[in-house]
């Protein structure tokens, strides 16, 4: 196989409430800070360990980012699909730096909160649309909607 894959997968909990920003040409956009933890039991001690991985998420589907404005906040727990990017830039010092984030944007890209109050479920946001370009209202599924194999067939 020649091709290659770069896509990343995360649960875990907003550290702070996303940053809303627009571009240049009056695009929005959100960041989001989302930790991650592991937790195990030292074998040699018999203590509980837990380290948090802090990740940086940028949002640029436009359905994406109003889901992130209307409804995610601090403390919300979030599955997310993106791709890895990393940027160069100069600081003020002429210094470079990278930064390393997982980027939402295009068509593959799937932000679910995972403990929705409002709905009391979960709720399902992806970017799916092939043009990839995307909308609320294209990529939107609630995973408790009533459309189950059971219904009734019409036929």
């Amino acid at each position: 196989m020649s091709g290659s894959v770069n896509k990343v997968i995360l649960i875990g909990n907003v550290g702070k409430d996303p940053e809303i920003r627009s571009t240049q040409d009056g695009r929005e956009l959100a960041n989001i800070t989302l930790a991650t933890s592991e937790r195990w039991k030292d074998k040699s001690t018999g203590e509980r360990k837990e380290r948090t991985e802090w990740h940086r998420v940028v949002v640029f589907s436009e359905g994406l980012v109003n889901v992130v404005k209307n409804y995610v906040k601090k403390g919300t727990k979030l599955y997310i699909e993106g791709a890895l990017q990393t940027r160069k830039w100069t600081d003020a010092a002429g210094v470079e730096k990278y930064s390393t984030e997982i980027v939402l944007q295009g068509f593959s890209s799937v932000l679910t909160m995972i403990d929705s109050q409002k709905s009391g479920g979960e709720d399902n946001f992806s970017s799916g649309s092939s043009s990839g370009s995307s909308s609320f209202d294209s990529g939107y599924k609630n995973s408790n909607s009533n459309d189950s194999l059971e219904d009734e067939i019409p036929f």
